[in-house]
């Protein structure tokens, strides 16, 4: 392959950042409504910060199917986009829209009457129960809402509208927080207040995305079995890696609670760990997206080296950026977690956890974001392969073993997953530089 020079080098990092940047703000938008999410728990006790933590995992299972029909959406719609075929494109994104809406409603009653049994043949401790099942009901009741705000933002950034989507998220973000406080400590609602907070801003943000689509594509009619077909190849591998990524956090956090001491305040710790985590995550996640759509784009447009060497300068953007936040997340660490908790051993725990998971981000982000460039282009199968065999042969096998059979403790379970991720970063970087992802049908 030609050598890349430095003018093509200019062109591909200006058209990643101008993509990337709006992505990254919607994700740190997503990062402060979960931080939120924490800090008011933890205000409320540990036992509610840990349920928090653990329905969140629960919760994730539930929207599988939007964030698939997520990744075939938008590598369907940003090749079509790219090639100009203007009526197929509008067909496109009602046949989105409707799938999107129908999938929601039918997730959101499974979950009204699936969450309270499910949760307690898990085997977790009462007092997750006690408050993760109020919680996880409420949630339900917002996912068809959802449903169409993460879909709705994934066909305005495939159009090239990202900017659109970030202002529907900051306005998300606000009402999101202000609701939070408000409803937790100002009303009856209590820890109620965290989820039913999260819903009105997910109603909120749904109508703001409606008006936006409703200006860009006036004839939204049309529907195409052919079109949500070919969605569903390409979306079910992500949905398939998702229910698995998903059970498999879960399975991290029973794992957690068969610890021999402090199981609670370990999966506290946990909990707050991984939302400070998301500061760094939530960026390599908003660029995997970035790259999805640019290596779409320039596939649709047959740039297919383009679209390589532009996977190649997003993730190397990533991983400089994600770098610099892995220092900051190390210098403050300990502040961080004191203003998450005020329990002495869930704040030991989360330092120490910050500590030993800061030294795979930069693994983490290279992995994530060339793997947004395969599902641009369609090759999620190869994708969904790498990352469950990361999660499910390294990550919790080791977790297991070294945390509960050889009593190493949880920091043994941080550093299974830091090998997994290591794993996961040597296989995805193999098949990328393969090349044959770019021909991907």
């Amino acid at each position: 392959m030609k050598r890349i020079t430095k003018k093509e080098t200019a062109v591909f990092f200006t058209e990643s950042w101008n993509m990337s940047w709006p992505m990254i703000l919607i994700m740190f938008f997503d990062f402060l409504v979960s931080l939120t999410d924490v800090y008011v728990a933890g205000r409320l006790g540990k036992d509610v910060q840990a349920s928090v933590g653990f329905i969140t995992q629960i919760y994730f299972v539930f929207i599988v199917i939007a964030n698939a029909l997520t990744v075939g959406a938008v590598s369907v719609i940003s090749k079509i986009y790219a090639s100009g075929k203007q009526e197929q494109l509008i067909e496109a994104v009602s046949t989105v829209i409707i799938s999107t809406l129908t999938a929601g409603i039918v997730l959101a009653l499974s979950g009204l009457l699936l969450s309270a049994p499910v949760i307690g043949m898990l085997g977790v401790p009462a007092a997750l129960q006690r408050y993760g099942i109020p919680l996880v009901e409420i949630y339900a009741i917002g996912l068809p809402f959802h449903y169409y705000l993460i879909n709705s933002n994934g066909i305005l950034r495939s159009v090239r509208r990202v900017k659109l989507s970030m202002a529907t998220m900051a306005a998300v973000c606000c009402i999101n927080i202000g609701l939070n406080f408000t409803l937790v400590f100002y009303t009856p609602l209590g820890f109620r207040g965290i989820a039913i907070a999260t819903v009105a801003s997910y109603a909120a943000g749904s109508l703001c995305n409606y008006m936006f689509i409703k200006k860009l594509f006036t004839r939204l009619k049309s529907y195409s079995s052919l079109l949500l077909g070919k969605i569903l190849r390409i979306g079910w591998p992500a949905g398939l890696l998702q229910i698995a990524w998903q059970i498999g956090s879960a399975v991290l956090f029973i794992i957690l609670g068969r610890l021999p001491s402090n199981n609670i305040e370990v999966i506290a710790a946990f909990t707050n760990g991984l939302r400070i985590e998301a500061a760094i995550f939530l960026p390599a996640f908003a660029l995997n997206m970035a790259n999805a759509v640019i290596a779409g784009n320039l596939i649709g447009e047959n740039r297919r080296r383009d679209a390589f060497r532009g996977g190649i300068i997003t993730a190397m953007i990533g991983v400089a950026f994600i770098s610099f936040l892995t220092l900051i997340v190390i210098l403050n660490a300990r502040n961080l977690s004191h203003f998450l908790s005020g329990n002495s051993l869930v704040v030991q725990e989360s330092v120490r956890y910050l500590y030993i998971a800061m030294v795979s981000e930069p693994f983490m982000a290279w992995a994530v974001i060339i793997g947004g460039a395969l599902n641009g282009a369609g090759d999620t199968r190869g994708v969904m392969r790498i990352v469950i065999l990361s999660q499910w042969a390294v990550r919790l096998p080791l977790a297991y073993v070294l945390g509960i059979v050889f009593s190493l403790g949880p920091a043994a379970i941080w550093w299974s997953m830091n090998a997994s991720i290591l794993v996961h970063a040597l296989l995805i970087s193999r098949r990328y530089f393969r090349g044959k992802w770019v021909y991907h049908e």
